[in-house]
C-alpha cells in the first residue's frame, strides 16, 4: 500500500514539477549526458570483440556443433581423427547444420558488422576520424570475407553490412568469388595506403597492440595469399599483384620473420583463453591422425614432438580417420601436443612460414621470380623455428625433388592447427595426396571429402531470391561436393 501511494504521489507531482523547470531546458541535454553510456560507441570499443570473433571462428571456437576448424577441417585434413561421435561431428564428412549457421551468423553479425562500423566512424568526416582505424578495419574485413568465401563460395559481399545505412539493404545480393577476391585485393591495397606509422594512435587493438607496421605487413602478406589463391584462374592479375608487392618492400612491407606474423596472444582468463585449450582440456574425443603421424615419422620430423604427445612407451601412433566408434576403440593413439593445451597459446591467422610457402609455390608456378627450392627451404625452416626447433641440415634431401606436391605437402605439415587454410589449399591444389581409407572407415557425402559448407537455413527463409542467384554463381546445388572457383585445372 505504501509503495502504491509513493508511485501515485510521484506521478501526480510530474506535471507540477514541470512548471518550474523551463528556464533550465537550455542545459538539459548537457546535464543528462552520461559519460559512462556514450551515445556513439567508438572504434576502440568495437574493435576488440570483432577481432576476437574472427580469430575464434578461424582457429578454434569452443561451442560444440559449431567448431568448423577443430571438428571438421582438421579432421578432413587428417591432422586430427575422432575416436567417438564420428558420424555427427565431422570426421565422417557429415556435420551438423549449426557449423554452417554458427560460422555465418557470428562472422556477419559479431565481426563484419563491427569492422564496418569501425571503418565508417573513422573515415574522413566520421565521428572518430583516423586513417589507421580505417586500415585495420579493411584488413580484418578482407581476412573475414575471404575466410567466408573460401568456406561457402559466393556470399553477400558488395551489398552486405548495409542494413543500417542511409539506404538500408536487408536482402543483400550474392557476389561471385571472382568479384569478391577482386574487391578484397583492392581493399588490402587501400588498407596499406591508409595505415600510417606516423599517423594517429589506435586503441582496442588486441592483435598487434597498436603497432601499425605490423598491420601493414599483415595487409600485404594477406594480399599475396589471396593473389596466389586465384592465380590459376586470373594469372596475369595475380602475377601483377604479387610482383608489385615483392618488388617494393618499402611501400609494401610483408612478414620478415617469426616475430611479426599475425597471431592473437591469449591470457589465462575465462573468455580470453586459447580456444583449443578450452576444447581439448575438457574432452578426449580426438587423437592425432595416422596420416599425419606416419608422414612425420617417415621424415624423422621433430615437429611430431610439438603436434603430438607420445604414448606411454615413448612412441607415437595415429588414429585412422573415419572409424566407427567401436573400431576406434581398438586403437591406442597419440593426443594433441601440450603446446596446444596451454591456455595462453596463440591463435594463428597467418604465419611467416605460410607466407614463404606461398612464395615457393608462386615461384614454382612461374608467377614470381625466385628459386622454388630455396624459398621452400626457408618456409620449412620458418615452420621449425616457429615451434622452437631447428630444421635438420639434411631435411631437404629427405623430402626429395621439389615439385608442386612436395611444396604443398610440406605446407600441409606446417599448417597444423590452421585446418581451414589447409583445407582450402587441399581443395585448391589437390595436395597432399591422402592414403586410401582404412577398411573400417565409414564416410558420408557420397564419400567425397567436403568441398564447401552448405548455406545456413536462415538464408532460405530470409534471403531466398538472392540465394538462388548465389547458387547460379556457384554452378551447382547447395551441397558439400561442388568445387569452388579457385580450384586449379
Amino acid at each position: 500500500m505504501r509503495k502504491s501511494a509513493i508511485k501515485l504521489y510521484m506521478i501526480l507531482m510530474l506535471p507540477v514539477t514541470g512548471l518550474f523547470i523551463p528556464a533550465c531546458t537550455g542545459d538539459f541535454e548537457e546535464m543528462n549526458t552520461d559519460p559512462n553510456n556514450p551515445v556513439v560507441i567508438g572504434p576502440a570499443l568495437l574493435l576488440p570483440n570483432a577481432i576476437q570473433v574472427s580469430v575464434d571462428r578461424y582457429w578454434g571456437h569452443s561451442t560444440r556443433y559449431e567448431r568448423l576448424n577443430i571438428d571438421a577441417a582438421m579432421c578432413w585434413m587428417q591432422h586430427l581423427a575422432r575416436n567417438i561421435y564420428i558420424n555427427v561431428e565431422g570426421d565422417s564428412y557429415e556435420i551438423p547444420l549449426t557449423v554452417s549457421s554458427g560460422t555465418w551468423d557470428a562472422l556477419y553479425n559479431d565481426a563484419l558488422v563491427n569492422f564496418e562500423s569501425v571503418q565508417r566512424l573513422s573515415q574522413v568526416g566520421g565521428a572518430f576520424e583516423n586513417s589507421n582505424y580505417v586500415g585495420v578495419a579493411l584488413v580484418m574485413k578482407a581476412f573475414t570475407f575471404s575466410y567466408m568465401a573460401d568456406v561457402f563460395g559466393p556470399i553477400p559481399y558488395s551489398e552486405a553490412l548495409q542494413g543500417t545505412g542511409e539506404f538500408p539493404i536487408n536482402s543483400p545480393k550474392y557476389d561471385s568469388m571472382e568479384d569478391i577476391y577482386a574487391g578484397l585485393l583492392d581493399d588490402l591495397k587501400l588498407a596499406n595506403e591508409s595505415l600510417d606509422i606516423n599517423g594517429p594512435a589506435i586503441s582496442g587493438d588486441i592483435l598487434f597492440d597498436g603497432d601499425i607496421m605490423r598491420w601493414k605487413k599483415f595487409a600485404n602478406s594477406l594480399r599475396l595469399k589471396l593473389a596466389n589463391h586465384q592465380a590459376s584462374q586470373k594469372p596475369s592479375e595475380s602475377q601483377s599483384v604479387m610482383n608489385e608487392i615483392l618488388a617494393d618492400p618499402g611501400t609494401f612491407p610483408i612478414f620478415t620473420d617469426n616475430r611479426d606474423f599475425a597471431q592473437l596472444m591469449h591470457v589465462d582468463v575465462i573468455g580470453s583463453r586459447n580456444k583449443m585449450f578450452d576444447v581439448f582440456s575438457t574432452r578426449s574425443d580426438w587423437n592425432i591422425s595416422e596420416t599425419l603421424i606416419n608422414e612425420l615419422l617417415e621424415l624423422d620430423d621433430e615437429r611430431i614432438t610439438i603436434y603430438a604427445q607420445p604414448l606411454a612407451d615413448g612412441s607415437y601412433a595415429g588414429l585412422p580417420n573415419g572409424l566407427t566408434d567401436a573400431a576406434a576403440g581398438n586403437y591406442s593413439a597419440s593426443i594433441i601436443g601440450t603446446k596446444y593445451l596451454d591456455p595462453a597459446a596463440p591463435s594463428i591467422l597467418m604465419s611467416y612460414a605460410e607466407l614463404m610457402f606461398i612464395q615457393a609455390e608462386a615461384a614454382f608456378d612461374g608467377d614470381i621470380d625466385g628459386d622454388p627450392a630455396m624459398l621452400l627451404e626457408e618456409a620449412i625452416a620458418a615452420s621449425f623455428d616457429q615451434h622452437g626447433l631447428v630444421m635438420p641440415s639434411d631435411y631437404m634431401t629427405r623430402i626429395g625433388a621439389v615439385t608442386k606436391e612436395t611444396i604443398m605437402t610440406q605446407k600441409w605439415l606446417a599448417l597444423f592447427g590452421q585446418g581451414v587454410e589447409a583445407w582450402t589449399e587441399y581443395r585448391r591444389t589437390g595436395f597432399p595426396v591422402f592414403p586410401a581409407p582404412n577398411p573400417d572407415a565409414v564416410f558420408y557425402n557420397d564419400g567425397v571429402l567436403p568441398t564447401r559448407l552448405e548455406y545456413p537455413t536462415s538464408e532460405y527463409s530470409l534471403n531466398k531470391a538472392a540465394l538462388d542467384e548465389g547458387l547460379r554463381l556457384l554452378g551447382g546445388d547447395d551441397n558439400m561436393r561442388v568445387p569452388l572457383w579457385w580450384v586449379e585445372d
